[in-house]
């Protein structure tokens, strides 16, 4: 009951609430796809739809939804209509609080909605649509503080499938991939008034992946992975720290970098799997797959996913739904399995770590309880989240990665958004 106050108080005031069972951007609190809240169901109730919280009506989209002071944030599209829209709802109960309507015309590829999930910080929501409509409104009442349109403003080429990138706070800045002219792939902006701060690189492609920074040899570094390099700045000035060549197939930089002490994990596609050892100032290859073939494949060619990066182990989906686990040391394939995901080119499946455990959201709508070790793969339980409703090759998808907050987990169809209760 405290709690509860605690966040209406805060709500009210517009300010943010620092509590581990939020999931206020892509990948979470801490932006690495890890959900580290207590009291969790050990296995479901039942093997069919799980029971649900609430359940409210949603437009098309592959964007997460995030979760951040007792609130929902989700875009969508409603397609009759030619919108893209920003919703927030309670969290609680499902009701709407506010949403926001925009016009757009769709002119990329699989045009099913918003791809990239919401950035709820200091009282601010940061959106950005697919066809790069980019706008921060106040995360209480919806008002529009600032707004940017990437290719009216700064010239930008829109990917092949659409503007996908999460933007990353750091301080006082949004870091955003823009993909514009005259150095434009990455600018910061002032996150309270949309100035330009500083601006970064230039490449053809834009690519999809979102920006993180780590740490490596003492020294913060901004990672961004474009389709012609791994590249590190200084996320205060946008300076080049050290740049690693790799022109990817397609421009299909999705899944986030992953670190493990000094070194950096990515995988690609079409590409495979690449291990950079990361100084302060310099990069170096450990290891790197052999394969440029989606079918033929050694390592992990993720297409979406995020991969789990662990001492002696990494765990990720490859290119035809093979959940693998390949060894840290050099990227030896140690076993492989489709018994959580099916067979199919794209076949996706998300990881999120838990304790010992690992919660996969495939892309039938099951949610699963696994453990992921050396030895194998064991499943404890299994059933539905939502159903599928996104035809691609033939079968019925969801591409969308679920916010894990609350004790519950928040996910979305072409249909719905809905919240489910996994406390114990």
């Amino acid at each position: 009951m405290l709690q509860r106050l605690f966040l209406v108080l805060c709500t009210l005031a517009g300010c943010p609430v620092a509590s581990a069972d939020d999931w206020p951007q892509w990948g979470g609190p801490q932006r690495d796809c890890t959900w580290r809240e207590t009291g969790l169901v050990d296995q479901f109730s039942t093997t069919g739809l799980l029971p649900r919280v609430w359940s409210v009506p949603v437009g098309e989209g592959y964007s997460g939804p995030a979760v951040a002071a007792g609130r929902v944030y989700l875009t969508d599209r409603i397609v009759d209509e030619g919108v893209e829209r920003i919703l927030c709802v309670d969290a609680e109960t499902g009701r709407e609080l506010w949403k926001h309507v925009h016009p757009v015309r769709y002119t990329v590829s699989y045009p099913a909605g918003p791809r990239t999930t919401p950035v709820i910080h200091d009282g601010l929501c940061y959106t950005i649509g697919a066809e790069g409509h980019m706008f921060c409104f106040d995360a209480v009442d919806g008002t529009v503080r600032w707004a940017k349109e990437f290719p009216k403003d700064f010239g930008t080429p829109l990917p092949t499938w659409g503007m996908a990138a999460s933007p990353l706070v750091d301080g006082d800045q949004l870091i955003t991939l823009v993909g514009g002219k005259d150095n434009g792939l990455v600018i910061s902006f002032d996150r309270r008034t949309g100035a330009e701060l500083w601006r970064s690189l230039s490449d053809a492609q834009v690519g999809y992946c979102p920006p993180v920074i780590y740490e490596f040899g003492g020294r913060r570094q901004l990672i961004i992975w474009h389709p012609e390099a791994v590249s590190s700045l200084d996320p205060k000035t946008g300076a080049v720290i050290w740049q690693h060549p790799w022109s990817i197939k397609y421009g299909l930089t999705v899944p986030m970098p992953r670190q493990l002490g000094d070194q950096l994990f990515l995988t690609a596609f079409y590409d495979g799997p690449l291990m950079l050892k990361v100084g302060a100032e310099s990069a170096e290859v450990v290891w790197k797959g052999k394969s440029s073939s989606e079918i033929e494949t050694d390592g992990l060619h993720s297409i979406m996913p995020t991969p789990i990066v662990q001492a002696d182990y990494i765990f990720g989906v490859c290119s035809y739904g093979q959940l693998r686990c390949l060894k840290t040391q050099d990227g030896a394939r140690v076993w492989e399995t489709l018994q959580a995901t099916g067979s199919g080119r794209w076949w996706n499946a998300f990881l999120i770590p838990h304790e010992d455990r690992v919660f996969l959201h495939n892309e039938q709508g099951d949610l699963i309880i696994a453990r992921l070790t050396g030895t194998g793969y064991e499943e404890v339980s299994r059933a539905k989240l939502v159903e599928p409703t996104r035809p691609v090759q033939r079968r019925q998808t969801i591409w969308s990665h679920p916010a894990f907050a609350m004790k519950s987990v928040f996910a979305r169809n072409d249909r719905e958004l809905v919240r489910v209760d996994l406390s114990k």
